[in-house]
């Protein structure tokens, strides 16, 4: 028994040593569970550029995509948890509940939060040629065309499928939900008139609404947004009379349950001065994104929220009788 306890007492101060030497000179993997160039591949990108600067180590990304982002998150909660492997998700953290009959892990028991980075707001568009001008027009046409519309997505789990389902439900009538392996093709085949509507993330319609390549309609958010200036004179849906439609796409970090206490302050420690970096905000704002600046960035209030917005996918995902095995 006392060789039990010096031993337990032995690798508890090695925990501790090499928690307050974290990162040691280490390289840290940040996986992220979609393909290279997308929005998240992005947001991941330049928050580890800002990150390493207070980590004062290299951090890689790591795209490992797959199953609505399920296997790049299994990969994470079977990592080892001694904070070099990291995880950056987003809102599919709270929908893979519901989309997944079984999954490898547990959204909410299985990882250490480690802090919000930024949320991404959401606009209706449609096909150049729809006639309605404006959100009022849009939903006489809607209503004049019940049965015959095609709502596009980027796939199963996707921001946008989230956001089709969500705009269905508010306004209590029923697409052709129309599926495609990304927001690339689902945006090529609207331009080109074979589907009718998309509802997806600034980082990808914003220089189709620039361009006027799209009919814009509204953005997502509960308040209009003031960047980038295209969009500042779009409406909220909720304004429009969807009331309390709020979709935006939020972006957290994550390292594997049990990664020591004094690693979990250390990386929230470098995901908030990140927050703070000029090049950081700089870039996040020119692809419309909002930085986390309330108490979501600290790891207690970022699960908290999380949970709040599995609660809330959860009955929308099931009502609409959507999954992914």
């Amino acid at each position: 028994m006392k060789k039990l306890l010096a031993f337990t007492a032995i690798a508890a101060a090695a925990t501790g040593v090499f928690a307050q030497d974290f990162p040691a000179g280490k390289t840290v993997t940040l996986v992220v569970p979609f393909t290279a160039g997308g929005p998240t591949d992005r947001v991941a990108r330049d928050l580890a550029e800002a990150m390493q600067k207070t980590l004062g180590t290299t951090i890689v990304v790591d795209n490992t995509a797959g199953a609505g982002s399920s296997i790049g998150t299994t990969k994470v909660a079977r990592a080892a948890p001694d904070g070099h492997t990291l995880l950056l998700n987003h809102i599919a953290m709270s929908t893979m509940p519901a989309l997944y009959r079984k999954l490898p892990f547990n959204v909410e028991n299985d990882f250490e939060y480690l802090g919000m980075v930024n949320e991404v707001p959401m606009t209706l568009i449609g096909k150049p040629g729809l006639p309605a001008n404006n959100y009022k027009e849009l939903t006489s046409w809607i209503e004049a065309n019940k049965g015959k519309i095609n709502l596009g997505n980027a796939g199963l789990g996707a921001a946008s499928h989230l956001c089709g389902l969500l705009f269905q439900s508010a306004l209590k009538t029923d697409m052709t939900a129309v599926p495609y392996k990304g927001t690339a093709p689902a945006i090529a085949d609207l331009l080109g008139g074979q589907i009718d509507l998309l509802c997806d993330q600034t980082t990808n319609t914003t220089s189709q609404i620039e361009a006027k390549k799209v009919k814009a309609y509204a953005v997502t958010t509960s308040k209009r947004l003031t960047t980038p200036a295209v969009l500042k004179d779009l409406p909220t849906l909720a304004e429009s009379g969807l009331k309390d439609f709020e979709v935006t796409i939020w972006h957290g970090v994550y390292a594997p349950k049990g990664t020591p206490a004094p690693v979990v302050k250390k990386l929230n420690e470098a995901i908030r001065a990140a927050m703070k970096d000029p090049g950081f905000i700089k870039r996040q704002e020119g692809l419309g994104a909002v930085i986390t600046t309330d108490k979501r960035v600290e790891p207690a209030e970022h699960k908290k929220f999380v949970s709040a917005e599995i609660a809330k996918w959860g009955p929308i995902i099931k009502a609409a009788g959507v999954y992914a095995d």
